[in-house]
Order: C-alpha cells, then structure tokens, then sequence
C-alpha cells in the first residue's frame, strides 16, 4: 500500500528522497510499480514464479543505480527499460525465443486473459459476451506469447502499457523506426495467430 505522505508526490520527487537514501521512498515506488513492472515481465516469460525473480531483480537493480537516474526522462520509463533489458536477457539465455502456452495452468490462463487490455469489451456484456471476451483474451495472450521476445515487448509496452512509440524505444533501447516496424510485424503475426477465434 503507498505511504500516505508521498500521495501527491511526483515519481522524480520520490526519486530524489530514494537518492538521499530514505527506505520509505524506495519503499513507495516499489509500491507505485510492483505490479505493472511483474504484468510486463510476466506477460514476456508466461510463469508466474520466473517474473516474480525477475520482477525482483529489477527493484534490486533499480535500488543500486538510483543514482543514474535522470529526472528529464520519466522514471516509469527508466524502470521499463531495466526491467525489460532483464527480461530479454533471461529469454536470451534460456533460448526461449518461442515460449508455449501448452502445460500452463488454468488459472494463469484465465488471469492473463482478464488482464489483457487489447481486448475491448462492452460497456454492459452479457454473460455470453463476457466468456467470449475471456476467451479471445486468452487466445490474445498465448499470441502474444508466440511473438519472438523483441516483438512481444514493444506490443505489450504499446497496447497494454499504452506507452508511445517514442517511450518504447527509449525503453528498449532501439531507434524509433525499428520499434514501429517490431510493432507492425507483431499485429501481422497476431492478427494471423487470431483468424477463425472470432
């Protein structure tokens, strides 16, 4: 739960208390980004456990570079950027270019699929249309996990982030033209993984 006494405090103030070495105001971005920082990494590896330590190492990797941080950039975006830089390295090493749905629980099937934003939903759904939501939800996120690790982070960072094109590239590192093109290429894939689901 976020202190009460940084409730209107921005992210660059926070940074700078975090600098001078106060615990709680580390303590509060870790609050303010714990969960979309583990729903971007979770998103890119599809298990639960491997984004819970990598979700860590990015706050423990944040906490020994608070330092870097340059406060003309948005801080969210700095922290993507490590956090997705680990994250590609970890499917790097592990060669898991194309990671596989099959085998996956149940339940972390249907939490991906309610939390996947790309899916739009009626104002007011019926019950057939909210399975039929969770559904192309589901069948969403496996897409997603089928993209090639450079595609699936510059979509997730795009549709489920809402991130700008300019933000994605400052985030991953890569010119702003390629990061259009890794977008371009990921709909193409996703929108022929997804023909016949709806």
């Amino acid at each position: 739960m976020a202190n009460k006494s940084y409730a209107d405090v921005s992210d660059q103030q926070v940074v700078v208390f975090a600098q001078q070495g106060r615990e709680d105001a580390y303590r509060e971005l870790i609050s303010r980004y714990e969960r979309p920082v583990f729903s971007l990494v979770f998103r890119m590896v599809r298990d639960r456990e491997t984004a819970e330590d990598l979700a860590q190492e990015t706050f423990i990797k944040v906490l020994n570079n608070i330092d870097r941080y340059r406060p003309e950039f948005k801080f969210s975006s700095w922290l993507f950027k490590i956090a997705n830089n680990i994250t590609i390295d970890h499917l790097r090493r592990r060669q898991l270019d194309t990671i596989s749905m099959e085998g996956a629980p149940d339940a972390v099937t249907a939490e991906s699929a309610r939390a996947t934003s790309i899916a739009v939903a009626s104002s007011a759904p019926s019950a057939l249309e909210q399975l039929e939501s969770r559904e192309l939800g589901g069948a969403i996120e496996k897409a997603i996990a089928k993209l090639r690790p450079e595609y699936r982070a510059c979509i997730i960072l795009r549709h489920v982030e809402d991130y700008s094109y300019d933000e994605i590239a400052e985030i991953v590192k890569l010119p702003l033209g390629t990061v259009k093109t890794y977008i371009h290429r990921a709909r193409q894939e996703l929108r022929e993984s997804l023909e016949g689901v709806r």
